[in-house]
């Protein structure tokens, strides 16, 4: 007998059970029983087969073995009887067959190598260990050799061998240098799984270390090194630059040629690899090329394994671990540089040592009783199986009638005391076996209560309970309960027998008090047990402290009424904040409250007063506020704050039925704010034990409330109450209530039937939760079979979510049912739901692929209809595979990477788009179901015209003074075709003002560009586009940058000797003719003369008069170019700006001395001499020599010829003859801080005196000079 919490023997205690034929029966732990009863030998403990022993340390092989009476040891070697008593170094441990070997005194451990097997027997049988091979641990050292330094090409692949001398277990390999330093891997360099270390290709840096191959030993913790390789490395630059490593083509930076990957581990385009079923999978691919290629590793047909496979040595290892038949199959790794790629594909078959299906397990039998031993294995290939009885084959064991050999399993009939063996059953193919020992035994035991008697069980009332009858007995005993030593046997309603014999009540009342009597009875007698049940009275509070809200140094109680059962004792405890309250001076502790005297403040917080039994106990809870202040409010409610309710108590339930029950609470304190609702929730402990779900709402003016249940749910409720602030906290739960089962009145939903092989089918659904149980044991009727076929339908019941059905064929339709079923009954006849079995691999291509080209990035695919039963599974689509073979551009690279385009559905035509122009592709079509890709179809191969370009590259706008703009550009990306020049657009603004658009054309070759800004104060934006004969593709936009200190030039530009770009953008100078008529066109900008055929383009951007546009424009062949003005500006007008007005005050007082000094000249009658100075005559560059004239006009309004009007309203100085910085010496007029003028006014270009003389614009204050000569 035990109680709900049963005492420690009672754990102790393992229960006998037979489930029918071959069932198997464990002795109890019971010390009685283990003494009294006779068992076979049992092996518990042995050494691992593959036993490698380290040869400092003695050798010890296991072997423990149980059995009653205690079973003897024996050995065998080399499958030879091992006389143990003869070897003065080989002893076994008392009570035990383990084998120590002793080498204190001497000896040589490789002496005791061999296979081993340990033979544990008694009266009843003789059971058999594992044959342990046993190996004593090697660490050969390596051989000494003299290793030349190894010569090589940088950029040539390498590989260093290591060649590990063979130890036991094999050694860890590991490379270092001669200074033990590690050696750095990358995908460069890395360490094979050979042990060896392969360079994809050799840079000069790795002469700065030699390399040696280190063993490490597992048993004798030992590392050899071999003799270190020293490289040498042959190279085109002799010097080691550090900062060519991070050079972006480091390799054509350092003159070593690029190649294409190529395979240095494995070697050729396939090979094949054998895994054993469990273990771990291991692909390499070890590649050479420059630059250094990557790996990526695919699956043929499908996908890799996510879950578990993962990527080692920088992607060049593909490990999938716990290796099953599903991983074989064909893998293929992808060595790929900007050169080219290669594969190498690896064929995996997935064999399999023997693991089990069934293995045997023990059989207690009584006399005369059937049973059976079955050891079912599998493996590849398959596994044979050999039967031995004690150790011998069964082939020359006694003979037993009541034994039957089939195949896998042996068939007892009517067994009887003589039959007790030990079977074993090895299973082995040629990658391993398998030993198995399972016992017979055949007992004769009548029936014996294993726990004490008479035991008092007591239990609060409302509560479940379960009482315990721990038997044993063989055969085993059926077991049955009475109350009060009579009526009928006690089970179903509110009473529940285990298949162990335990009863359980669901809701005690008053009425089960009694005495209740377990018989276990047998062909061989009966055993009885009687325990003493009483049912106690439930813990309650009924009058629980309040909270209160007291001043000061006032006293307070605390009231706690207990109502409880009399017969048990009562505890009143309280705690405060949830700690145990300690019990001062100014406290007093009385059975019913808790007093406090002289409150302080200190004494605020929760109180709680526990009233427990040694079965229960119950909770109540109150908040003390203590005032600082010496006033009390007159109304407590009034002073406390809105709070969320306090929670609900003394729940009851009443009026108990079969599908109601009336629930009961007492409202806990609203806190200031009205409970507007109350939820009620219900927790059962069969299905979600501890989750509480909501059951109804009820207003907040009702504290009772009939609830509706369902059948056979064992209820507890709790109560929350809402007001408008929030909710409480749940109420302490009631007693459980559980409802009388009934057949469940519904099926679970969600039935499906999908294969998740391709020859089974699984059937799932949702299960049933507690509420639509309605009975004990919920369990699922699941019914199938072949749709259309009319046949019979197979059926299983199933207690999970889940059943598979195997062997069926694949892709076919299936009807299936899942009907809820519980101890009351069946559910209603569930609805039929078709699903299909799982699908293989299509087994036929598309045919007749036909494409068509659509544009440059398009085409259209036709192709004929698979048959349907080729599908073999659900037509998902139709699928393309294409990739780029090439370009028809010979020098451009391009990825050949794999891309797909799917047609889903039964379709016989699509589209694929996205298309690289003007290349070559190749494409195969599939078809693809939910298993995976079909065969693919015959490869197809078409080209694709000629496109528009992608956007040039790179397209940087500098601006390296405030005259020029520079404008540079890479050619596009993807060229799609062959480019037949550039076209750039561009055009000035100012914020929201645009100005004229001008364009421009360029050859191909052709990839900078020069601007002239006329206008400091405009910024420019450029569009840049590349053409085809198809048109302009994608244009980039760029602006030119707004400089922060952008102003009006105080002083005009320099004169530059004037020059011409040609279609191809050679710079030629021109001649003077030329050179003058282009002055008054526009300012030329000084180009130096080529070094490389650089391709440059310059363009002056200006402002001129129409006049000087429509008069004097040039043929494009100058290559100088006028843009005419572009906007107004919207600038201040300059004749308002400070700088301007001092500068013409200047210009006024240098004038106005001038006049004077001519003036006093005149006066005199003197000349003055302007060629005494400088004797040089005219140049032919100087403009104003064929003309005669200066172009400074008469006209007060009218302003100089040589200069503009900006459109931001300031001058612009146009470059003319008669530039003030002519006059100055040093090349260039400055001006001071202040605005004047620096420097002399020295005549740069003498003319006739004459000319000078005769001038009809001696009025012009210039002209007044050289009138003076």
């Amino acid at each position: 007998m035990a109680r709900p919490q049963p005492p420690p023997w009672v754990h102790a205690a393992v229960l006998l059970c037979l489930l029918g034929l071959g069932g198997a029966i464990e002795i109890p732990m019971d010390p009685s029983i283990q003494n009294e009863l006779s068992q076979p030998p049992t092996i518990t403990k042995q050494s691992v087969k593959d036993h490698i022993v380290d040869p400092r340390d003695n050798i010890l092989i296991e072997c423990e073995a149980k059995g009653n009476p205690a079973p003897s040891f024996h050995w065998t070697r080399n499958s030879r009887f091992f006389n143990v008593a003869k070897d003065p170094r080989v002893s076994m441990r008392r009570r035990s067959g383990t084998l120590v070997i002793d080498f204190r005194s001497g000896g040589r451990p490789e002496e005791y190598e061999g296979e081993y097997q340990c033979f544990a027997r008694n009266k009843f049988g003789t059971a058999l260990s594992n044959r342990i091979r046993l190996q004593v641990s090697k660490s050969p050292l390596w051989p000494k050799e003299n290793l030349d330094p190894v010569v090589v090409q940088e950029g040539a692949p390498l590989t260093l061998q290591c060649n590990p001398p063979p130890g036991l277990p094999s050694p860890v390999i590991f490379w270092m240098s001669s200074s033990m330093e590690p050696i750095t891997q990358d995908k460069r360099v890395s360490q094979g799984h050979n042990g060896d270390l392969y360079f994809s290709n050799v840079m000069v840096q790795d002469m700065q270390t030699d390399y040696s191959c280190n063993a490490r030993f597992h048993f004798t913790h030992t590392i050899q090194q071999k003799n270190p390789f020293t490289l040498k490395v042959l190279t085109n630059h002799p010097y080691n630059d550090s900062s060519l490593r991070n050079h972006p083509d480091m390799y054509s930076a350092r003159g070593v040629s690029e190649r294409t990957p190529s395979f240095m581990y494995p070697q050729g385009t396939a090979s094949s690899q054998m895994v054993l079923r469990g273990m771990d999978l291991l692909l390499e691919c070890i590649a050479s090329g420059v630059p250094t290629p990557d790996i990526a590793w695919y699956k043929k047909g499908g996908d890799l394994p996510s879950d578990k496979a993962k990527f080692e040595n920088f992607n060049k290892a593909l490990r999938i671990t716990s290796v099953s038949e599903e991983d074989s199959g064909e893998y293929f790794c992808l060595a790929s540089n900007k050169m080219g790629s290669i594969r190498h594909t690896i064929s995996v078959r997935v064999k399999a040592a023997p693991y089990w299906l069934d293995e045997p397990k023990n059989l207690i039998l009584a006399p005369g009783e059937d049973g059976r031993l079955v050891c079912r294995a599998n493996g590849n290939p398959k596994p044979t199986v050999q039967w031995m009885v004690n150790g011998e084959p069964l082939q020359s064991a006694p003979p037993n009638p009541n034994r039957e050999v089939a195949g896998d399993t042996i068939i007892f009939r009517d067994t009887q005391i003589s039959s007790r063996a030990v079977y074993q059953c090895n299973t082995s193919n040629e990658h391993g076996y398998l030993l198995a020992n399972a016992f017979v035994s055949v007992l004769d035991v009548p029936p014996r209560m294993m726990s004490p008697r008479n035991q008092l069980i007591r239990v609060i009332l409302y509560n479940r309970t379960r009482l315990d009858c721990p038997f044993f007995g063989s055969p085993i005993p059926t077991l049955r309960w009475f109350k009060n030593g009579q009526g009928s046997n006690l089970d179903g309603g509110n009473y529940h027998v285990y298949e162990n014999g335990s009863l359980e009540i669901k809701m005690i009342r008053k009425e089960d008090q009694g005495i209740y009597t377990c018989v276990a009875t047998n062909i061989l007698g009966k055993a009885e047990n009687q325990v003493r049940l009483e049912v106690k009275d439930p813990t309650r509070i009924f009058r629980m402290p309040e909270d209160q809200v007291v001043k000061r140094g006032t006293t307070v109680q605390l009231e706690c009424r207990v109502k409880h059962d009399p017969s048990l004792k009562l505890t009143v405890s309280w705690l405060k904040d949830d700690q145990p309250l300690y019990i001062g001076n100014r406290m007093k502790k009385e059975d019913d409250s808790l007093t406090i005297f002289g409150v302080a403040e200190r004494d605020q917080g929760s109180y709680t007063c526990v009233a427990s039994t040694e079965l229960d106990q119950d909770l109540a809870k109150a908040y003390l506020t203590v005032l600082a202040d010496q006033t009390t409010p007159t109304n407590r409610l009034a002073a406390l704050p809105k709070g969320r309710p306090d929670r609900p108590r003394d729940l009851e339930l009443t009026d108990l039925a079969e599908r109601s029950v009336r629930l009961t609470w007492i409202p806990g304190d609203d806190n200031n704010s009205p409970i507007t609702d109350y939820v009620v929730q219900f927790e059962e402990d069969q299905f979600q034990p501890g989750v509480w779900h909501d059951h109804s709402k009820f207003p907040g003016s009702v504290n009772s409330a009939v609830l509706q249940l369902s059948p056979y749910v064992n209820y507890q409720f709790r109560v929350i109450a809402v007001n408008e602030v929030g909710s409480s906290h749940p109420s302490l739960p009631s007693e459980r209530y559980r409802t009388s089962g009934a057949p469940p009145e519904s099926n679970p939903s969600d039935v499906k039937g999908e294969g998740t092989r391709k020859n089974n089918m699984e059937i799932t659904w949702t299960p049933m939760n507690a509420t639509s149980a309605f009975g004990p044991n919920l369990r699922y009727i699941v019914k199938w079979r072949r749709r259309e076929t009319r046949e019979t339908w197979n059926n299983a019941t199933v207690w999970g979510s889940r059943f598979v059905v195997g062997q069926t064929p694949v892709y076919v339709p299936y009807e299936i049912r899942v009907q809820a079923e519980n101890d009351f009954g069946k559910g209603p006849e569930p609805d039929t739901v078709i699903g299909y079995s799982g699908e293989d691999y299509p087994r036929a291509a598309p045919t007749d692929v036909k494409i068509r080209v659509l544009n440059s990035t398009a085409i259209s695919l036709q192709w004929n209809r698979v048959y349907s039963d080729t599908v073999q599974g659900q037509l998902r689509e139709y699928r393309a595979y294409y990739w780029r073979e090439s370009s028809l551009l010979k020098s451009l690279w391009v990825s050949q990477k794999r891309q797909q385009a799917g047609f889903p559905g039964d379709r016989l035509r699509g589209v694929v788009s996205r298309l690289f122009p003007y290349s070559n592709y190749k494409l195969e079509m599939v078809v693809v179901n939910g298993r995976g890709d079909g065969p693919r179809s015959e490869t197809k191969e078409f080209t694709t015209p000629e496109g528009v370009p992608s956007a040039p590259r790179r397209f940087r706008v500098r601006q390296p003074n405030l005259q020029t703009i520079n404008l540079e550009w890479d050619h596009p990306e993807h060229p799609n075709g062959i480019l037949t020049g550039y076209s750039l657009r561009y055009l000035p603004f100012n914020g929201t003002k645009l100005g004229k658009q001008m364009v421009e054309n360029f050859s191909p070759n052709q990839t900078k560009f020069t601007v002239q800004r006329a206008d400091p104060v405009s910024r420019y934006r450029f569009t840049l586009s590349a053409r085809t004969q198809v048109g302009s593709g994608e244009a980039v936009t760029e602006e030119s940058p707004a400089a922060p200190n952008e102003a009006t030039p105080t002083a005009a530009p320099p004169t530059w000797p004037p020059t011409t770009v040609g279609a191809t953008g050679a710079v030629s100078s021109t001649d003077a003719t030329a050179t003058a008529a282009a002055a008054t066109e526009a300012t030329t900008v000084p180009i130096a003369p080529p070094v490389a055929p650089t391709t440059i383009a310059t363009t002056v951007a200006t402002t001129t008069t129409t006049t000087a546009a429509a008069t004097m424009e040039s043929p494009p062949t100058t290559g100088t170019k006028t843009h005419e003005s572009a906007y107004t500006n919207n600038q201040p007008d300059i004749v308002t700006q400070g700088w301007f007005i001092g500068l013409m005050c200047a210009i006024a007082l240098l004038v106005l001395i001038l006049l004077i000094v001519c003036f006093i000249k005149r006066s005199r009658g003197g000349k003055y001499p302007v060629r005494e100075k400088k004797d040089v005559p005219l140049g032919p560059e100087d403009p104003k020599e064929e003309d005669g004239s200066f172009d400074y006009s008469d006209e007060d309004n009218k302003p100089l010829q040589a200069s503009q009007t900006s459109l931001d309203g300031t001058i612009k100085q146009q470059e003319s003859d008669d530039s003030l910085v002519d006059y100055g010496e040093g090349g260039e007029g400055q001006f001071n801080e202040d605005g004047s003028f620096i420097g002399q006014y020295t005549v740069k270009k003498d003319k006739e005196e004459t000319e000078g003389n005769e001038s009809s614009e001696a009025t012009s204050p210039v002209n007044a000079i050289y009138s003076l000569a």
